[in-house]
């Protein structure tokens, strides 16, 4: 079997992907190796799921959301979803897609690929076996808490999309992975892309060395230290943090405005550093860090986010590499990038086309994806065979 999986169980229902619009290159990856993995994949157990309805040359459903003049919209699908295990992928963040309104060009906004997915969730009216969406980067999720008299955005979406009958919502380095207490009773994965980064990094910076002596993990504020920590604890290298102190005096785009970056843990003189966050929105606040750091002697900076939005362009990075405050930025596949990100020398994509690939097949087949969530064994083996190579 090509993919390496013992899948045992018999299928939930005949598997099915829909790509909603600005994800086609991802799923048409996804669903190659789905393709190859099954096109030779023998279940001995279940004879009657080696049909040609479990092996099949595309598992993609063609769907669409045409628009009015108006700019509304409807969802339609225009193959049979009845008794489909079915995997919706959405990149909600995806503003390279436009549609006419009124004569003019309009970017789609969160809210716009948001409805879009109802829409097609609606148009699949309950004849689906199962319905699962994978959002990767997860629609309104930075408004997950209150600090005052505002809405709760992140758990309103969780619940409508549980209430119009999916399953399963499958998103990956939850901003708070808390907002899954808004649906506590209904299926919610936040997945970490912990291994495909490591292995990024492997690949493309060959001479990186992963000890305490030459290496350390750095928190751009308190919210990201959960996922540094983890980082710190699998590579044995030490951790440091920035905190940011604000101006609580002042309210600038809905927050108080960020005054300073104070540094807290040891020395970082002559250390390759990587700078882990969740995303990277207007890029200021990693850049300003970066600065710093090379003002205490870092040696090269490698920034690791799982979203790479960069809402103000391309130029303070450029600049940044330029003058040396930083190597290399690494983000993944899992939004949109524009082609002028994808050209940048200090680019580093992180493809997870073929993990997300694991997760729908796992699924499909009702199996655990507890192994799959946790990457412990396969970083310990990418570690260990970097070790043998030095």
């Amino acid at each position: 079997m090509g993919d390496g999986m013992n899948l045992t169980n018999i299928p939930v229902g005949s598997l099915g992907i829909i790509a909603m619009s600005g994800c086609e290159e991802i799923s048409e990856k996804i669903n190659r190796y789905l393709v190859e993995w099954r096109s030779d994949r023998h279940i001995s157990a279940y004879n009657e799921a080696e049909t040609d309805d479990y092996k099949k040359t595309d598992y993609r459903i063609e769907a669409h959301c045409p628009r009015f003049g108006t700019g509304e919209a409807k969802g339609l699908i225009s193959q049979s979803v009845r008794g489909t295990d079915l995997f919706i992928i959405v990149d909600v963040f995806n503003h390279g897609i436009t549609y006419k309104m009124y004569g003019q060009n309009v970017p789609m906004s969160p809210d716009d690929h948001y409805q879009d997915l109802k829409r097609i969730i609606s148009a699949a009216g309950g004849k689906t076996r199962r319905i699962s969406v994978i959002m990767p980067m997860l629609y309104e999720g930075r408004q997950h808490k209150r600090a005052a008299r505002e809405s709760l955005d992140c758990a309103l979406c969780l619940q409508e999309l549980m209430n119009m009958g999916v399953s399963n919502i499958i998103t990956f380095d939850a901003h708070d992975s808390r907002v899954q207490n808004a649906v506590p009773l209904e299926g919610f994965e936040n997945v970490q892309p912990t291994y495909q980064f490591l292995k990024a990094l492997k690949k493309n910076i060959s001479d990186v060395v992963i000890d305490k002596d030459h290496l350390m993990i750095i928190s751009p504020d308190e919210g990201s230290m959960n996922r540094c920590m983890y980082y710190s604890s699998v590579l044995g290298v030490n951790l440091g943090m920035f905190y940011k102190r604000r101006d609580y005096a002042r309210i600038v785009n809905g927050r108080n405005p960020i005054v300073a970056h104070e540094f807290l843990g040891e020395s970082v003189e002559g250390k390759d550093l990587i700078v882990v966050d969740d995303m990277i929105s207007s890029g200021d606040s990693v850049l300003d860090i970066a600065e710093k750091l090379k003002a205490k002697g870092a040696a090269r900076i490698f920034i690791a986010t799982t979203f790479g939005l960069f809402c103000e362009g391309l130029d303070k990075f450029d600049e940044a590499y330029k003058n040396g405050s930083i190597s290399k930025v690494f983000t993944t596949n899992l939004v949109y990038r524009t082609p002028e990100l994808k050209q940048r020398e200090w680019y580093v994509e992180v493809d997870m086309s073929k993990y997300i690939a694991y997760i729908i097949d796992n699924l499909n087949h009702d199996m655990s994806i507890s192994d799959l969530l946790n990457p412990v064994q396969r970083i310990n083996k990418l570690l260990g065979k970097a070790q043998d190579q030095n």
